[in-house]
């Protein structure tokens, strides 16, 4: 299948709502990793999100050009080629980006689906995300509605962020305090200003304790009622029941009952990164350590070729990576529920 129209990923997250389950969205930084994750799609069945963040598409450029857009555009275009190939919907998302790297990043790349859409073809993405959480609440939402009018003049879908996630992603750091939880009144103001759908179509990742990185259960501090909570006030004075569609961020160490919970409670997408990055490592790592004296030239040796050929821990960091893509879309309840 291709790429996800507007019109099909706006069905895929209509349906996650509606059947209470969401989509994994997968962060990647190669071409390696993006086969790994519409591996892990295909294997599980399950229509899917994949996404690059600012570093991901510095990275994708080329470790001496470090240029976002290039990044962004080159993955673009070749995730639309290959994924031709797997039966299962995907679509394209940009993710955490601050203040300022804006426009660096997500505003060029609006303008170039802009351009895109106006020639009659498919925006090169099909969301983007703004990160205002570190900056106030007014001045996040002011920027979002700039953002939100060039996303639908775009076809894409905005993806915001109200609140402040814990640790660190991409040099973005968060302290972990009672800031992390979002209120109801966040969730009111944010309706407010960007509409509930008729200025243009946007997710939400209120924050209830969300921690970016590498953590034990039990130790990020979720409460899923705050999405809840949020719902429930915007529903209150619009009228609208579950009227936003929720992003989890910062999800390692949560537990499957919190997980299941935030769904219920509207989360359509949750991002996927610091687990998929070491379940495609350490298949690495363990072809590293087996082959020692393959992958090295050492005492005089040359090694073996077969041992030190990328392909050969490649293909192995691939199915790692794919299978823990696969444990994710079980976990959210989307495995077997691709769209026909």
């Amino acid at each position: 299948m291709p790429i996800a129209s507007p019109e099909v990923y706006t069905e895929m997250l209509s349906r996650a709502k509606s059947e209470g389950f969401a989509y994994p969205a997968i962060n990647v930084t190669s071409s390696q990793t993006l086969h790994a994750a519409l591996r892990g799609f295909a294997e599980a069945e399950s229509d899917g999100i994949i996404q690059i963040s600012t570093g991901g598409a510095e990275f994708l450029s080329g470790a001496t050009v470090k240029d976002m857009v290039t990044g962004s555009v080159a993955f673009a275009e070749f995730a639309r080629v290959v994924a031709d190939k797997y039966p299962v919907n995907i679509a394209l998302h940009t993710d955490h980006c601050p203040k300022n790297k804006l426009d660096g990043f997500v505003r060029p790349l609006l303008e170039i689906s802009k351009e895109r859409v106006a020639k009659g073809q498919e925006p090169l993405f099909q969301s983007h995300m703004w990160d205002g959480s570190a900056v106030e609440l007014e001045e996040n939402l002011q920027i979002a509605e700039e953002l939100l009018a060039d996303s639908k003049a775009a076809r894409t879908i905005l993806e915001i962020e109200v609140g402040v996630v814990g640790g660190e992603e991409d040099g973005i750091v968060g302290e972990i305090n009672e800031k992390l939880y979002s209120t109801p009144e966040d969730a009111l103001r944010t309706a407010e200003v960007l509409g509930l759908g008729e200025k243009g179509y946007y997710m939400t990742a209120l924050t209830f304790g969300n921690v970016h990185g590498s953590y034990k259960p039990g130790f990020v501090k979720l409460r899923p009622t705050v999405l809840k909570n949020a719902q429930d006030a915007v529903a209150e004075k619009y009228g609208k029941a579950k009227a936003f569609d929720f992003v989890f961020h910062g999800g390692s160490g949560s537990s499957i009952e919190e997980i299941h919970e935030a769904i219920e409670y509207g989360v359509v997408k949750m991002n996927i990164d610091t687990d998929t990055q070491y379940a495609y490592t350490r298949p690495v790592v363990d072809h590293m350590m087996k082959n020692y004296d393959g992958v090295l030239k050492i005492d005089g040796e040359i090694g073996s070729k077969k041992a030190y050929d990328p392909r050969s821990y490649g293909k192995a960091a691939e199915a790692g990576m794919a299978a823990r893509v696969v444990e994710a879309a079980q976990h959210l309840k989307a495995a077997g529920k691709k769209m026909k």
